[in-house]
């Protein structure tokens, strides 16, 4: 009984936050046709049991944008999300840190501080394409999470997400039934969070340049 009343006021809560999120938040919204088309990394995962996709406008090009998506992970940039939930409450990275930028097929984005285990490079297209994923012990492909940065007009991109899991993805070992309805509802919150803070950060960095530009005593830091 105990049992069944915390995952109904889990559910309900998670339900009423996602509701907030969607209301206060319709710029995270995919369009009909990014959610239709075709992504990178889709073919990994050819009939997923959940391929939610989010997208937000970036009023900065790609290449302003990419170097916050190579720095992503946790003991990296961060993630830009709730940073109590998923960095061990450390801060997300507010400045573009040089020694993550390089990336390559195979790096680690450890999920929390400490990992050894996390979201794996498995393609990047700089500055236009990442795709992480989850691999199983076995080499089944759990989980795909593709950033694709589409140029919309000079110096704005549309930054579309797309997150899907495999067949024999199993969240903290929850039953379908709850993967199906609330493993979304908690993504997308999480995620909103993360695009949020990818646009504020990518349009803030490329203003305080600009600052540099025009007066050199401006310096670059990060935010204490």
């Amino acid at each position: 009984m105990e049992s069944s009343s915390f995952w109904s006021v889990l559910v309900i809560s998670i339900t009423a936050a996602a509701a907030i999120a969607m209301w206060a938040a319709k710029s995270v919204r995919a369009t009909h046709n990014e959610k239709i088309g075709t992504m990178p990394g889709d073919e990994l995962i050819t009939m997923p049991i959940a391929s939610p996709t989010h997208a937000i406008t970036i009023h900065r090009s790609p290449q302003d944008v990419w170097p916050w998506l190579a720095q992503m992970g946790a003991d990296r940039g961060g993630w830009y999300s709730y940073d109590t939930v998923d960095n061990g409450g450390r801060r997300s990275a507010e400045r573009i840190l040089p020694e993550f930028q390089t990336i390559a097929e195979g790096t680690l984005f450890p999920a929390v501080p400490g990992a050894t285990d996390g979201f794996f490079v498995l393609r990047e297209y700089p500055p236009h394409v990442l795709v992480l994923g989850v691999r199983s012990s076995n080499g089944a492909q759990l989980v795909t999470w593709a950033f694709e940065l589409r140029e919309s007009g000079r110096s704005r991109t549309r930054l579309v997400v797309r997150a899907r899991g495999g067949p024999g993805y199993r969240f903290r070992g929850l039953p379908m039934w709850m993967i199906t309805r609330i493993v979304p509802i908690v993504h997308f919150v999480m995620q909103r969070k993360q695009l949020l803070g990818i646009a504020r950060r990518a349009e803030n960095h490329r203003r305080l340049v600009d600052m540099v530009r025009l007066n050199p005593r401006t310096e670059l830091v990060e935010r204490t």
